[in-house]
């Protein structure tokens, strides 16, 4: 177990962790406005930031919130560059290196060389390991209830300050808790260290069901979690006694569509619908990237289609859908598309998107 963060501020408050900080959080947005503008002063700009988190007289800025229809409705909230830059900083040096190697093997959400599909591999093997055994078994499926904006801020901070003894990481952390909203419950969708933070609040569920429960077969991705037990009185009581801990204890509830269900019906999760001997897509990314095939179809016969965001999306859900067994399916939606000579059939060369650019047909 790692040890406490004890007296780390300081010694991981240097100027080159704060350049480097800003490097992660620019890597996606080198020509914006604010990167652009910080940068113009780079050195000054990153010695008063240094300044202020010594001092203890860093303070966030406003947020900035718009809506995000896909795949729901949800409101996002961002922060000035300068703020994402100090959660990149406390992301990398404290969350990362004391408090994520915390966390149980069979969470994969948010961390390094993890991941949605190595979770679906892991819960697909631990499917074909109960069918092995048993022949007939039971999953319990659950998740949280809005979870982002319903995560108890004194729950969540009473987690970290047992954790953190560090008392500027400490002020900081508290900050980034309770400044971020004025509610008393709910963390921002849109800043970096929210989801750390929420996974760090379920990391008590994780080691509850593993632990004390002795679940044997779990896997999580961020509020997203499934158990695989042999009897239906099993996930009948795992399902009450999962409910009774994230109300008592965490002060959340468990999504109605919370439930559990026999092994020959496979289960849904990260996309994808699982079975033990193969998966498929999951319904509502095969319509999603028709709507699209539909949308790019209009603005090629309209001249005005950009190539290479098509291109990008195209390759991404390539990747995204060759983890299932939906070969016929990728190659139906390219037969569609009226520009398919200018697009790979398989996600492959960044060198393809190159020659093509950013050009508009």
């Amino acid at each position: 177990m790692p040890c406490s963060l004890k007296e780390k501020y300081d010694d991981h408050l240097t100027f080159d962790a704060l350049l480097e900080a800003h490097k992660r959080a620019s890597k996606t947005k080198r020509n914006s406005k604010e990167v652009l503008k910080f940068e113009i002063d780079l050195e000054s700009n990153l010695a008063n930031l240094y300044k202020q988190l010594k001092n203890g007289t860093y303070k966030m800025g406003k947020y900035r919130e718009f809506v995000i229809k896909e795949p729901k409705t949800r409101i996002i909230r961002s922060l000035p560059y300068i703020d994402r830059i100090v959660h990149q900083w406390y992301v990398h040096e404290f969350i990362k290196p004391y408090i994520v190697p915390r966390f149980i093997k069979d969470t994969y959400a948010c961390i390094d060389n993890r991941g949605t599909h190595l979770a679906i591999d892991t819960l697909q093997k631990y499917m074909r390991k109960m069918r092995n055994r048993y022949g007939k078994y039971y999953i319990v499926k659950c998740d949280i209830k809005g979870f982002f904006y319903n995560i108890d801020k004194d729950v969540l901070y009473d987690i970290l300050k047992r954790i953190i003894k560090d008392k500027k990481l400490r002020e900081l952390t508290k900050l980034f808790i309770y400044e971020s909203m004025k509610d008393k419950k709910g963390l921002p969708i849109g800043n970096y260290t929210s989801q750390y933070f929420a996974n760090i609040y379920l990391n008590q569920l994780d080691h509850y069901l593993k632990e004390k429960v002795g679940v044997k077969y779990y896997v999580r991705y961020m509020d997203d979690f499934i158990s695989l037990v042999q009897t239906e009185e099993e996930a009948k009581s795992l399902l009450t006694t999962i409910q009774r801990f994230v109300e008592d204890k965490l002060h959340i509830e468990l999504n109605e569509k919370s439930i559990y269900f026999e092994n020959k019906l496979g289960v849904e999760f990260c996309g994808f619908h699982l079975y033990e001997d193969y998966r498929k897509l999951r319904k509502r990314s095969r319509k999603k990237m028709s709507k699209k095939i539909r949308k790019w179809n209009q603005l090629y016969k309209a001249g005005v289609l950009n190539l290479h965001d098509a291109m990008l999306s195209w390759n991404a859900w390539i990747a995204h859908s060759s983890h299932a067994s939906c070969y016929h399916l990728q190659e139906k939606y390219y037969n569609r598309m009226l520009f398919k000579e200018y697009m790979p059939f398989r996600a492959n060369s960044s060198l393809e998107v190159e020659e093509v650019g950013s050009s508009t047909l």
